[in-house]
Formats: structure tokens, sequence, C-alpha cells
């Protein structure tokens, strides 16, 4: 039986690597991944990593870069989206809901700066200290979105955003994962 690491481990140190082509690299790498995560989903995965800026040439280690990416871009455009809520909504929202965004705005606030020491982890290939960032992640969203089920009627208006957000950072985690087995 090959081991999904063993075979991560031939793509990232084989000399056939650079002939290999990316789009496999990311269907390889998908798989591999929703295998490993129940929260990631491959069809997300290959999606969101296939339309990523500079995946096209993206080896392992670029695409847990790219993952991580995605998800900080996708946070920081969901904190300006709740910022967006509560400054022209103000009137329209009760104040249940004021409260449960102003809630998700101080966790994604928190979050991005975990994402940010994710990628600082990262890129010094120290990817216990990564995980545990990218974990913190995941929380924050789940958290927030949670916040709006406090109250039966309390839909949330993130729940798009705190899904994509969440899967992103678990490709990202995932890719993580697989690195840190293979440097033990």
């Amino acid at each position: 039986m090959i081991y999904p690491s063993s075979l991560l481990s031939f793509f990232i140190f084989s000399p056939l690597c650079l002939s290999i082509n990316a789009k496999t690299l990311i269907h390889d790498t998908c798989e591999i991944c929703s295998q490993q995560d129940p929260f990631v989903n491959y069809r997300f995965c290959t999606t969101s990593l296939q339309a990523a800026s500079g995946s096209r040439h993206a080896d392992i280690i670029e695409l847990g870069k790219i993952s991580i990416k995605l998800a900080y871009d996708n946070m920081t455009d969901t904190q300006s989206y709740i910022k967006k809520l509560l400054k022209n909504d103000i009137e329209k929202i009760s104040s249940y809901m004021k409260l449960r965004l102003d809630d998700c705005h101080d966790l994604y606030k928190d979050s991005i700066s975990d994402i940010k020491d994710a990628t600082k982890y990262y890129n010094n290939k120290r990817y216990y200290e990564a995980s545990l960032h990218m974990s913190s992640v995941m929380d924050a969203t789940t958290t927030c979105e949670d916040g709006f089920k406090e109250k039966r009627m309390g839909l949330s208006p993130l729940t798009k955003r705190n899904n994509a957000t969440f899967e992103l950072a678990a490709i990202g985690l995932s890719i993580v994962r697989i690195l840190q087995s293979d440097a033990n």
C-alpha cells in the first residue's frame, strides 16, 4: 500500500516533479487532503487551488502557501463585509445581530493575526506551529457561525463566508500536516 505522505514525498523530492503537471499535483494533493480530513471537500479544494494565481507551476510547498493565502484573502474580505454590514445596515439589524456581528468582527481580526503567524511559521518550515494557528482560524469561523445559532431566529448573514474560510483553512492545515509528517 502506498501511503499518502510517501506519495507526496515522491512529488516533493523526485526530479520528475519538475515534469509533473501542476493540475495533476493539485488533484493528487486535494485527493489526499480530502481522504485525510473530513472537512476538506475534494471539488472545493481543486477548484480553489486551480483558480489561484501561481498554482499552475506550484509544487506542494507552494500549494500550501497558496492555500494559506486564499484563506487569508477570504478572511480579510469577510472582515470588510462585516464592517460594511455594521455601518450600512445599522438601523435594519437587531441588537442581537449587531452583537453577533461585532463578535465575528473581533474573531476575524484575531484570526487574521493567527493566519499571519501561520504563514510565518510555514515559511520557516515550523509546521507544528503553523498547524496550531491554522486550527485557530478554523475554530474562529465555527465560533462566529455558532454565535448566530444561540437564538432560534438568528440566521447568520455570514454562513457562506464562514464555511469558505473554514474550508480554505482546512485545506491549508491538511497540506501543513502532510509536510509535517514528511519532515518527521
